[in-house]
């Protein structure tokens, strides 16, 4: 347990906001392109297998965050 404050948590929120601002640009920027002509329920599988990829390095980002180690 940490008893001060760390310049990663601050470092880290900014970066995971720039990282997922990027992210939300890059998948309304060009996926709609490629699955625009598919099937509505098509559609919403594809948006929300994109909406919940970006947590699977998350864990390792906090773990970062908090302990300065990535794993």
């Amino acid at each position: 347990m940490r008893d001060e404050p760390t310049w990663r948590i601050p470092v880290g929120l900014l970066g995971l906001l720039a990282a997922l601002l990027v992210y939300g640009i890059v998948i309304a920027r060009y996926v709609p392109e490629l699955i625009g002509g598919w099937h509505a329920l098509a559609q919403t599988v594809v948006y929300l297998v994109l909406g919940l990829v970006w947590l699977l390095p998350l864990r390792r980002f906090l773990i970062w965050m908090e302990t300065g180690r990535w794993g």
